[in-house]
């Protein structure tokens, strides 16, 4: 055999050795389900999916995708986890607490991948013992989403130290949004400072919300609230309108109209949950990968929103920042 032969065939056998457990002779279904649309879980599935990618299952070549969208709506996310489990798809990446709900009702069999879930273990869907870094030993693993909203609440006062009450917007049917709001309400008590809540059920409530904040606050930051942050730019029109500065918690939101965040790029969220789904395609248990959060945060911050808002940014605050957005 010539030189070229040996080249062509080593070649072979590499691509092979590279390939992920089963690619050659199947194509993996997943479902994909998400409780709304909106910049943080947009960005966690693109994540979610290029973490495939990077471990060799791509789009098109040896994995398709069923993406839906609940639009946050409850009965919407049941049929969706429904239709899922009726197709018996190879595996399901749930993306936030309430659709994962769902989807774990219903199945105990197919591989279930989680992303952006703010406490999996408050809102049953590991097992009570099972803590960051644990395996699940059944059917799910997956990334939390838990922010650090008191190092975010002493980020943002700092940046406007006039403002004494602080409105934020969420809707009590997330449990995510409760864990925060509850660290939200231990960090006000620690910084000296009021927070002014409106509650919402939908997110056409979002901007009727904001405008009942107008007055009453010196500025808003809005938690991670998936109902609230779907129609962050009602919430943006009244802060821009009225000169109050707005804060969130996730970096997505800052291009949107927010001064800054200190908080998750979801788009690691989902990356990291992807590359926990390609360790299950290549035929490991879903139970014996460890559940974990991200740890890594970023500070974002928008300069011309802060302008709108009536926000002055210091040098030594832009110096800090990751990311400005001009």
């Amino acid at each position: 055999m010539n030189r070229l032969g040996k080249t062509c065939i080593l070649a072979t056998l590499a691509c092979l050795m590279a390939a992920p457990a089963g690619a050659a002779d199947k194509v993996f279904h997943i479902g994909v389900t998400k409780i709304v649309a909106h910049a943080a879980l947009d960005a966690d599935e693109k994540g979610f999916e290029a973490g495939l990618a990077s471990a060799g299952f791509k789009e098109g070549v040896n994995v398709t995708y069923d993406r839906q969208n609940a639009q946050g709506d409850i009965g919407k996310a049941q049929a969706i986890a429904r239709k899922f489990v009726e197709q018996k798809v190879d595996m399901i990446h749930s993306i936030a607490t309430p659709t994962t709900q769902e989807v774990v009702k219903l199945t105990k069999d197919i591989p279930v991948v989680f992303s952006s879930i703010t406490d999996p273990v408050s809102a049953g869907i590991v097992p009570k013992d099972s803590a960051p870094g644990k395996k699940t030993g059944n059917n799910l693993t997956g990334v939390s989403d838990q922010w650090p909203v008191a190092l975010q609440m002493q980020t943002y006062t700092k940046v406007v130290p006039n403002a004494k009450r602080w409105g934020t917007i969420y809707n009590p049917a997330e449990s995510n949004s409760i864990l925060h709001i509850n660290a939200m309400r231990e960090a006000a008590k620690k910084l000296g400072i009021t927070l002014v809540e409106a509650k919402i059920s939908s997110s056409k409530e979002v901007a009727q919300a904001a405008t009942s904040l107008v007055g009453k606050v010196d500025a808003i930051a809005i938690t991670s609230d998936n109902t609230a942050v779907a129609d962050f730019e009602a919430i943006v029109k009244v802060c821009n309108e009225k000169k109050i500065p707005l804060f969130a918690g996730d970096v997505d939101s800052v291009a949107r109209g927010a001064v800054a965040a200190y908080g998750l790029d979801y788009y690691l969220v989902g990356y990291s949950a992807g590359k926990k789904a390609a360790l299950i395609l290549k035929g490991v248990k879903p139970g014996d990968v460890p559940w974990g959060p991200v740890e890594k945060f970023s500070l974002v911050i928008n300069t011309k929103a802060a302008a709108t808002q009536g926000v002055t940014l210091t040098p030594e605050f832009l110096k800090k920042a990751d990311k400005v957005i001009k």
